[in-house]
């Protein structure tokens, strides 16, 4: 395949950007869209030219770190699909293809691609946990959880915290990431003497992170790659309501 890239280069966070063009002749439609820009930045610095700074981790879908808007898409064109997981067999031999970091104040652009996403980390810090008391591992079957709670639980949890949700809002909003971090816990037997603090805390730090508001325009859902429903938005909404009428 033979490609051509309108890649975002930015020097810095106070540099302005442009999209620069970049050809990517010879991609195999087998590689997927990391390994392409492995095989382009390869090419760049045999020419002795900056390569393009990207962020990767596991390349599994995992880690969540691959976060690009790829012909204006987050993560591109497959539904629940990571970038790190898109194959170039999702694109035609010739086409032109836009590759831009995600666009939101509260993800500031370090180098190219790549975006400073401690904002999400800080709203897990707020309260995306358990506190118990150190000891030993309870047996499995000690808390009975019933099968309906332990999946949605598990179907929250699979937030990836890429970014992605965040990045495909017009509104720029990160209720969905937030959400799912809260309801995970929520489901749970664990969560409860905590739940209505969490939500407190996780909310009021999404709110001065610069993240903007939520109107359920529903892009956040189609742009996860593991496809979390804004469901956990109406749940967290819910939550934060009686949270605080119960003070």
């Amino acid at each position: 395949m033979d490609l051509r890239l309108r890649v975002w280069r930015q020097a810095g966070p106070a540099e302005r950007g442009r999209l620069v063009n970049y050809d990517a002749p010879g991609i195999s439609p087998d590689m997927s869209f990391l390994e392409m820009l492995d095989v382009v930045n390869e090419r760049l610095m045999e020419k002795g030219e900056e390569p393009i700074a990207f962020d990767h981790d596991c390349r599994e879908g995992i880690c969540g770190s691959c976060s690009l808007m790829i012909n204006g898409a987050a993560h591109g064109p497959m539904k629940g699909t990571a970038t790190c997981q898109l194959h170039m067999r999702s694109f035609k031999d010739g086409d032109v293809i836009d590759v831009e970091p995600w666009r939101a104040k509260a993800f500031p652009v370090i180098r190219d691609l790549v975006v400073d996403r401690g904002a999400l980390d800080r709203i897990i810090q707020a309260g995306g946990f358990i506190t118990a008391a150190t000891g030993g591992a309870q047996d499995a079957n000690a808390i009975l959880v019933p099968k309906v709670s332990a999946d949605a639980s598990m179907d929250a949890a699979a937030c990836i915290g890429c970014g992605a949700c965040v990045a495909a809002c017009p509104n720029a909003s990160a209720s969905l990431f937030t959400a799912a971090k809260i309801s995970h816990l929520g489901h749970l037997p664990q969560g409860q003497p905590e739940r209505y603090r969490r939500v407190l805390s996780m909310v009021e730090q999404m709110e001065l992170e610069d993240f903007g508001g939520c109107t359920l325009y529903g892009e956040c859902q189609e742009a996860c790659p593991k496809e979390i429903s804004i469901d956990t938005i109406t749940r967290m909404n819910r939550d934060y309501l009686k949270a605080n009428a119960i003070g």
